[in-house]
């Protein structure tokens, strides 16, 4: 029997779950789309996220690792290391840049949580500030799985970013990028690749592209995920299109389950 009490009613289904943060968005800001560009791409796509949480948004900001990752992930499998070590490896670059991010959002007194932060500080700090920054990547570090082919661990920070926002059941999960979204190839070496407006992950596996805008993990646990059935990819280069996307305007790529 079901409690008249309004938490009893606000749960819902067992089966459907119970959003912890359902008015904040995650908001991925890509390591080597974004950060990696300097001050000329990514301050403008800071001053765009500040306007709006300033406004009336609630945004947890995960932040990519970039080139300086892959640099690293090349030097330790020419070390031999295994998977699990190139993924914590990959977490201090992560950890690097959403400092980088946070002292940006310094004047603001905008909190950089480590992963381990994020269950016992995440709701206060949003509530009190309005946004946080964290490193994208997820927490397996040495307990990362191998891949299917090589070394390099299958869950970065596209994935960290996406299982925080399904775990909290934020209300949207969006990735900034420096492409418009996904496209049949990549559209820096191709100009004649295709833009696809809209996809269902499934489809988007069964395509097989060259180039994913995104890590493929994030499409598989899309289609187990309860709370977050669509991701948004935005190209943060152009002004305005955070903000239309945080508004719920189709901006990019849709990717819906």
């Amino acid at each position: 029997m079901r409690s008249s009490s309004g938490l009893a009613e606000s749960l819902g289904p067992s089966e459907k779950g119970f959003r912890l943060l359902p008015d904040s968005w995650v908001v991925k800001v890509g390591g080597q789309s974004i950060i990696d560009r300097g001050k000329a791409a990514l301050v403008p796509v800071v001053d765009e996220l500040t306007r709006n949480f300033l406004a009336d948004k609630k945004v947890i900001i995960g932040t990519g690792a970039g080139t300086r990752a892959r640099h690293i992930y090349s030097l330790a499998i020419e070390f031999g290391l295994p998977t699990g070590v190139l993924s914590a490896l990959g977490a201090g670059v992560a950890s690097q840049n959403a400092r980088m991010v946070g002292w940006l959002l310094s004047k603001y007194g905008i909190p950089v949580l480590n992963p381990g932060e994020l269950s016992s500080k995440l709701a206060f700090d949003l509530e009190e500030r309005r946004a946080v920054v964290f490193p994208g990547m997820p927490p397996y570090a040495f307990w990362e799985r191998y891949p299917n082919v090589g070394l390099i661990p299958p869950h970065r920070t596209d994935t960290g970013c996406y299982l925080v926002a399904e775990t909290f059941g934020a209300a949207g999960m969006l990735y900034v990028k420096d492409e418009d979204g996904l496209y049949t190839d990549d559209p820096k070496k191709n100009p004649d690749a295709e833009f696809i407006p809209k996809a269902s992950p499934k489809e988007v596996i069964g395509m097989k592209l060259p180039d994913l805008v995104v890590e493929q993990p994030v499409l598989e646990f899309m289609a187990l995920g309860k709370h977050v059935r669509k991701i948004q990819i935005v190209n943060g280069l152009k002004p305005g299109n955070i903000t239309r996307a945080l508004r719920g305007e189709q901006v990019g790529t849709v990717i819906e389950a």
